[in-house]
Order: C-alpha cells, then structure tokens, then sequence
C-alpha cells in the first residue's frame, strides 16, 4: 500500500464509508494481496467460504463475470475488507483514529457490519452471496433498471415517479438522485424528467430496479438468510442507509437489513448527520473513489481521505 496522501491535518472525529456495487473493477485488490498478509487471510477466507476462486475473479476477470450481481456484490466486500484488515495490520488505523461512526452504501453496508464486528467475515459473505442471487433473480422475473437524474430538485423528481410508477432508489448528493422501476416506468420518467429541466440521465449498469418494490421477491430468501445468522452489537454505531441514523443494537441492524432492499438509500442524509455530529475526516475504504467524489459534493469542507491511496 502506498503512503496515504493528505493535504491537512485529519480530525480526531472520523467516520469510515464503505462502497457499493458499481465500484468494482478488474485488477481490485491485487496491490493490497501482494503487499499485504492480512489482506491476503481476507482473499483466502472469501475463496474457502463461497468455494469457488473470487480472488482470481478480482484480480483476473473477465469483466463480463465481475460484473454480475451475484459476483460483483461478495467481490466489492471481500477487497473492501482486505483493504481495512491492511489497514490496521500497517497502523494506518491509529494514524486516523478508531471510527467514530461507520456507514456504507447499499452493500457497504455489509462491510461496515463486519468492520463494527456485528457478524464474522465468513457469515457476511454468506449473506452478501444470497443478496446478491436474490437481487440478480428477481431482476430476471421483472426486468426493471435504474437511472441517476441529474441537475433535479428532489420534491419535483418524487412527483415524477408518482406519475409513472417508479421510485427514489438513492439520494446521493445535491443534484444526483437515483431512481428505480420496471425498464417502460423507467423510460417514461426520463422522458419526464428531461421535460422539467434535468440536466443529465445516465441508465446504469446494474441487472435490475433496485430499492424499490420490485426487489420485494429477493427478500424472502435474504430474510431466512439474516435470521440465521448471530448478530452482535456493534463496536461502533452504523449509519443506517433507511433513516441515516445511528444504529448500535443487533436487533436493529436486522431490521435496517430487511428494510433496506427495497427502501431508498439516503446517503446525503447519513453523511450530514455525521457532519452535523461533528465527523470532519471520512475514509472511504475499498475500491474506488465514489463516495469520496459525493462527500465532497455534499460539503466541500469536510476532508476526505481514499484507501487505497
């Protein structure tokens, strides 16, 4: 791992962000593998745990494999992991300072579930393994998408999805919403969108519509799933993607988890609760640099940090 880069003195409050499904590339992890054996025990664990090479499936590709749903979500915790267990073996941890809270987006939720030590790495990667069939599966019985609205006010937006049956799946930052719905619901709310002002859509690359309600088949299977898997209180409160709050019993985090499929994610309101919690230094872990970019959207003073760096 390379020194990390700074550009001023960090906080002593300081919140750890975990991505979500999109971030993935070929070649992810391969630099922290090679450098690191606390990283590689994570790669190792991943392999043994789902019983197939996904470190080769990181490292290697192909894309097209990488990509899929049900690979690309066990993929991103898996790095992201190997990423924080390297970052601890290296001191990087203490240099920063523990977590004052912890959030990840969507899937990184997940991972924040194992960096608060709420479940082991194996059970999580279980669970992250069935979210990721369930979704990909109930993409295929009713296809559906996802697109990112640029350049919109959030109240005329959710008027636009009322019109046309499709949702907020994600409100990231100021102006970029997400939003989910069958491929014709979804078409039609571009073209609404594009009507009042949008400054930009952008169709993502994702197998199905999701948090919204027609992830609703994936989430009997995810349930059993959870519920027979042991959760413990975490070290540290997860905000929680639903409300963008502070969750601190296990109990809870269950229910976050159930909700959050098909619920939106309010990542600008977890990140301004944090903020307004006096969080000044976010440490986005795992690959990728997406949420350092909508942090710093959402409040260009706080200080980001990306690991790796």
């Amino acid at each position: 791992m390379k020194r990390l880069r700074t550009d001023k003195k960090g906080s002593e409050k300081v919140a750890y962000v975990f991505p979500g499904q999109g971030s993935q590339t070929v070649g992810m992890g391969k630099d922290i593998y090679n450098s690191s054996e606390a990283a590689r025990k994570v790669f190792k664990t991943a392999d043994e745990s789902l019983g197939f090479s996904l470190s080769k499936l990181c490292f290697d590709g192909p894309a097209e494999q990488l990509n899929l749903t049900c690979m690309a979500q066990p993929a991103i915790l898996t790095t992201s992991l190997a990423y924080w267990e390297a970052n601890k073996e290296k001191g990087y941890w203490k240099q920063f300072g523990s977590p004052v809270y912890t959030a990840g987006h969507s899937l990184g939720e997940y991972t924040a579930l194992v960096a608060a030590k709420v479940v082991d790495f194996p059970e999580a990667i279980r669970l992250v393994w069935e979210r990721g069939c369930a979704m990909h599966q109930a993409g295929n019985q009713v296809p559906g998408g996802m697109v990112a609205v640029l350049g919109m006010e959030e109240n005329e937006l959710r008027e636009i999805c009322r019109e046309t049956n499709t949702d907020i799946a994600n409100i990231n930052c100021p102006g970029q919403i997400i939003i989910s719905g069958s491929l014709g619901a979804i078409e039609k709310a571009v073209a609404l969108a594009k009507q009042h002002g949008a400054r930009k859509t952008i169709f993502l690359n994702v197998s199905g519509a999701f948090h919204c309600g027609l992830m609703e088949p994936a989430i009997i299977e995810l349930n059993k799933a959870i519920e027979s898997t042991p959760f413990r209180d975490p070290e540290f409160p997860i905000i929680g993607n639903v409300n963008a709050m502070p969750i601190t019993r296990a109990a809870e985090l269950k229910r976050e988890l159930h909700e959050q499929l098909c619920h939106c994610v309010q990542w600008q309101k977890s990140i301004e609760y944090m903020i307004q919690n006096e969080v000044s230094t976010f440490i986005e872990v795992g690959p990728g640099r997406v949420l350092t970019g909508l942090i710093k959207r959402i409040n260009t003073g706080v200080y980001t940090i990306g690991m790796p760096a």
